[in-house]
């Protein structure tokens, strides 16, 4: 049976993957994924690969594309996303597009997302409960995005925010945290990390109040407190609830 497997790249980096993503990339000739990840991860292949590339809002012909090179050769097939490759990425569809092709095996290798490596670029942001809150509308309606924010505001998560900022929603992160402050205090720490593990990387800990006029981009990941998060130096600290 021929074997597609969907990798989790991680951030990006060499150092940033996890050990089996990297075999995983050393061993498949054949590697599909955004051309933004596929030139993240050349510098760091050798050999002679074949790369399947698609630009941005092509990920089920992306998929299809992959899927076929695997149900028609006898060697495996990777497809890249950045992260991991289930939040957010393309396991989902893969797995749901898997039966027009019985005769490929689906192996789901996981990555270190941007809530856990952006947390951990922080400090311990994600010390207790969290949610992961897309604010891209082009496949999730505003309407449900926005109660997706109120539970998890009136909850008291932690909550990590992707997508927050682009062409077409520069005022998507001013309306998230809007409908955040209905639950939470202005001072609530906050915090946003840009280019994990990338050139470039950065990151800065503020209050919510402050957060509000933020300018995100596509690369930007926000992490809003609970009642309990705290400032330590320049890091956020989400405490567990052990007594210190």
């Amino acid at each position: 049976m021929s074997r597609l497997y969907v990798v989790g790249i991680g951030p990006g980096s060499a150092d940033g993957m996890t050990i089996r993503a990297r075999k995983v990339l050393d061993e498949c000739r054949i590697i599909a994924g955004y051309k933004t990840y596929i030139g993240l991860i050349k510098p760091l292949l050798s050999g002679d690969k074949e790369y399947i590339e698609t630009g941005m809002r092509e990920e089920i012909s992306r998929c299809r594309m992959a899927l076929e090179r695997a149900a028609d050769g006898d060697e495996p097939v990777c497809m890249v996303c950045s992260g991991d490759a289930g939040i957010y990425g393309m396991a989902g569809i893969v797995l749901e597009l898997a039966a027009d092709y019985p005769g490929v095996e689906i192996e789901v290798v996981p990555g270190v997302t941007a809530a856990l490596s952006g947390s951990a670029l922080l400090g311990a942001a994600a010390g207790h409960d969290l949610a992961i809150i897309s604010l891209s509308d082009l496949l999730t309606p505003w309407d449900v995005i926005e109660n997706r924010l109120r539970c998890a505001a009136a909850g008291d998560f932690v909550i990590c925010l992707y997508n927050p900022g682009g062409r077409n929603r520069r005022d998507h992160l001013k309306k998230a945290c809007g409908i955040v402050l209905e639950y939470r205090d202005k001072d609530t720490v906050c915090a946003y990390t840009r280019n994990i593990g990338r050139d470039g990387e950065e990151f800065s800990v503020m209050t919510l109040d402050g957060l509000l006029d933020f300018e995100a981009d596509m690369f930007t990941t926000v992490f809003i407190g609970n009642s309990q998060t705290k400032r330590i130096g320049d890091k956020m600290v989400t405490p567990r609830g052990y007594t210190v």
